[in-house]
């Protein structure tokens, strides 16, 4: 039998569950431990059957009438809700955005080096975003940045999706990428 007062903190499912004699019903329906309908019972008799069982008493829902309670191993019920969370989480996959910046009259080694970083985002399965910076005068030769872009998406090959298409936003022209699945 498990205290009552003790609330799990990481396990909000089982916060709003009363136990044993949080119950407040007079008559309640009662599920046993396998599973079987024993009925409406007064919560002393509920009571004495989760006792007799070893378990506890537990309202499953309260806005029923009379409230639904089973008979259950509390203690394991909330271990294994946390540990349905704990893999809900494990198996969430969180995708970043990486951004690279290029300026229009980046020399052939160093765009080889961002190409090689834009790969290894893509297989860590992260989004990437790569923009032209374009300062001053550059502004005016927009399509060297364009064709720049373009021998970006040429190298990578099929090895990634493209999401957007290069565009030009302000004094910045950008493409986002996102590797294939």
């Amino acid at each position: 039998m498990w205290d009552s007062s003790y609330i799990c903190r990481r396990c909000p499912i089982v916060k709003d569950l009363k136990i044993n004699n949080e119950i407040k019903a007079a008559t309640v329906r009662v599920i046993s431990y396998q599973g079987e309908q024993l009925g409406v019972l007064t919560l002393a008799d509920a009571l004495a059957e989760a006792r007799k069982e070893g378990l506890d008493l537990v309202e499953v829902a309260s806005t029923s009438t009379p409230p639904v309670c089973r008979i259950m191993d509390y203690g394991k019920f909330r271990y294994q809700q946390s540990k349905k969370l704990q893999v809900a989480r494990k198996s969430q996959s969180t995708i970043q955005v990486k951004e690279i910046r290029l300026r229009p009259k980046v020399e052939e080694h160093d765009l080889q080096v961002k190409i090689k970083h834009i790969r290894k985002f893509l297989e860590q399965h992260d989004k990437v975003k790569v923009s032209v910076l374009f300062r001053g005068r550059e502004i005016a030769f927009t399509d060297i940045g364009r064709k720049l872009l373009e021998d970006i998406k040429n190298n990578l090959g099929d090895s990634c999706n493209i999401d957007q298409q290069p565009k030009l936003e302000g004094r910045n022209m950008v493409m986002v990428l996102s590797p294939k699945k």
